[in-house]
């Protein structure tokens, strides 16, 4: 009872940056304030106009810190002579990144403990910034989160601890991620109490082994989002749930741009070329690939809102 009570008290004297700007990082950290961990400061990014208006718009990381009361830097750029001066004045001991963008070495390489950084995937696998849309795209049936100290190259630093879980065959890539926002949170939880009470020890990235394929998760483009209908009914598939709800998988309809949100795989041999649309006009709306038809149930004409396939084709004719 006295070591426990021991350990609670180092948790609360460790100062701890937080730096993190989508809702993704908001759950690691409430996590840390739920749990009484002494959060000086919390790093996002600058307030940017959105929506129609172009309204100056505050990170999720940031209303939550607002909420909270904790003390918010915004920099625009991370080697900023200011930043770094009000960096280094709240004197942390540890360093969390969870979403938020490449730091340089003199921020990194500040706090006597290091930074850690939670990534959305096992490590080395799918190192870069869309770890879960290229799971799903890639029809992957297992992920994970893997927190890791930080180094010059990008998510290759020495990993601390990783969990693992299943992806299920019709997940999307958002639904995975709303399932890993919270076990990430409670893995970061676990990472800083043991380093708190040094009973981690930083593992290199194993390497991969022989006939094993390096998989990476570069940022999507446009051209990464666009359905090629001469491939599998399955690899389609795969892309639409790993694009949604965002960014979205794209193709053509009548010279407009169709964004397909959900679908599913239909298996029928088709007798039309691949990428020709199918429909009665009233219930369903499906295209034809190499091998079978995708059956489209949610998606989003340009210019139009996004709808179910039935109240979509209730005011346009294909």
């Amino acid at each position: 009872m006295l070591y426990t009570f021991a350990l609670m008290i180092e948790f609360t004297e460790l100062r701890i940056v937080f730096m993190g700007t989508p809702p993704f990082a908001v759950a690691s950290l409430d996590a840390l304030v739920r749990a009484g961990f002494n959060i000086v400061g919390v790093i996002t990014a600058p307030d940017r106009p959105a929506g129609r208006g172009m309204k100056l718009t505050e990170s999720a990381v940031k209303k939550y810190a607002v909420e909270k009361g904790l003390q918010i830097l915004q920099p625009e750029k991370l080697k900023n002579p200011a930043f770094l001066e009000a960096l280094k004045a709240m004197q942390a001991d540890l360093q969390l990144v969870v979403a938020f963008r490449m730091l340089p070495e003199v921020v990194w390489n500040m706090p006597p403990m290091g930074s850690v950084n939670l990534h959305g995937s096992l490590l080395p696998q799918y190192r870069g910034a869309a770890p879960i849309n290229r799971a799903v795209i890639n029809g992957e049936i297992e992920t994970g989160v893997t927190t890791f100290k930080l180094k010059h190259e990008i998510d290759t630093g020495d990993i601390l601890l990783q969990q693992r879980f299943a992806i299920g065959p019709n997940e999307t890539a958002g639904q995975v991620h709303d399932r890993m926002m919270v076990i990430g949170a409670n893995l970061l939880i676990d990472t800083v109490k043991g380093i708190a009470n040094k009973t981690l020890q930083e593992q290199p990235q194993p390497t991969i082994a022989a006939g094993v394929q390096l998989q990476h998760a570069p940022k999507l483009f446009t051209d990464n989002c666009t359905i090629c209908w001469n491939t599998t009914a399955r690899e389609i598939y795969n892309l639409i749930r790993g694009l949604s709800p965002f960014p979205g998988a794209i193709t053509q309809l009548n010279g407009k741009m169709l964004k397909v949100f959900e679908g599913k795989v239909e298996l029928a041999t088709p007798t039309v070329a691949p990428g020709t649309v199918v429909t009665d006009n009233k219930t369903f709306l499906k295209i034809a690939t190499t091998d079978d038809f995708i059956m489209v149930t949610d998606l989003q004409l340009e210019g139009k809102k996004r709808m179910k396939v039935d109240d979509f084709l209730r005011g346009y004719k294909v």
